[in-house]
């Protein structure tokens, strides 16, 4: 397999959101965004209990793109203006398609905040090209026991499939462009060789381990966490230093301008004043504080 070469290696420092401390991997002052890929930020992990839970997010909009948790450990409470009210465990992937506009809301579970505990999770911001930034919203959540998981022979490294596919091994995630999510598991010693589409851009986050990538870069915790990859090649191999976490995520691109402000991902300054008068108005739905 002709490897792909690596463009950019980029750190994981901590961002202050509110009271919140969380680490943004993407963008930094060296990444702007992984096209089509807007913001990857990474929380906890973090002790929660009845006198610290600055996690309880209140009702909020988006529109024109993908916000996208994966939850590493704890409990959250997800409600939205669709209807829809899950409780997404360890392991869950909660997808949202905001698409026209959507409202949601989440949380640490009352139950988790009281009996106290560890929150640690990624929030993915996947854009959406402008032809589908208006879509119908749409909510995914599959729990973690119901994804199909790619193993090397010795066991060793174990791949969850969430979006896209792997060696023939599809993710329930239903996907509005074409894009892959795995999340990656690598004990001490463990090897795989991981391939990608030449028409993606990808990049690997590290969550906690220590890692080689492609037998020249090692990624380790509070150094390097992210490597971007050149469309060059068929692919990259990770080696295990110790147990440890990756996510990986591809696509391909859409090379659209890309406007952002607050929660709304849209193309034009123009669209992103329409969105925040469509909230205004009432027009992404309501739900209730």
């Amino acid at each position: 397999m002709k490897l792909n070469t690596i463009k950019r290696v980029g750190r994981s420092d901590f961002v202050n959101m509110g009271p919140i401390q969380l680490r943004q991997p993407i963008p930094t002052q060296e990444i702007d965004n992984i096209d089509p890929f807007i913001l990857l930020h990474h929380y906890g992990p973090y002790e929660i209990s009845e006198r610290n839970n600055p996690f309880d997010l209140g009702p909020h909009p988006h529109r024109g793109f993908e916000p996208i948790t994966f939850l590493v450990e704890g409990e959250q409470l997800h409600r939205d203006s669709l209807g829809n009210e899950s409780i997404v465990n360890a392991g869950d992937v909660q997808w949202t398609t905001a698409g026209r506009g959507i409202i949601h809301a989440e949380a640490p579970t009352k139950a988790f905040v009281k009996k106290g505990g560890v929150l640690e999770g990624i929030q993915l911001w996947l854009n959406l090209p402008a032809e589908k930034k208006m879509i119908k919203a749409n909510y995914q959540h599959v729990k973690n026991d119901h994804f199909r998981v790619v193993s090397s022979e010795d066991k060793k490294v174990k791949i969850q499939i969430i979006a896209g596919a792997l060696e023939g091994v599809y993710g329930r995630i239903q996907t509005q462009t074409a894009v892959n999510a795995f999340m990656v598991s690598v004990e001490a010693d463990g090897t795989f060789d991981i391939k990608v589409p030449s028409s993606h851009q990808s990049t690997v986050y590290l969550l906690k381990g220590d890692v080689i990538v492609n037998d020249v870069e090692v990624l380790k915790l509070n150094d390097n966490q992210l490597i971007q990859f050149n469309q060059d090649g068929e692919g990259f191999t990770i080696k295990g230093n110790e147990s440890s976490k990756l996510l990986f995520i591809s696509g391909e691109p859409f090379n659209e301008p890309v406007t952002t402000y607050g929660p709304y991902v849209m193309n034009t300054q123009t669209e992103i004043m329409e969105a925040m008068r469509d909230y205004q108005m009432g027009k992404m739905g309501f739900l209730p504080a």
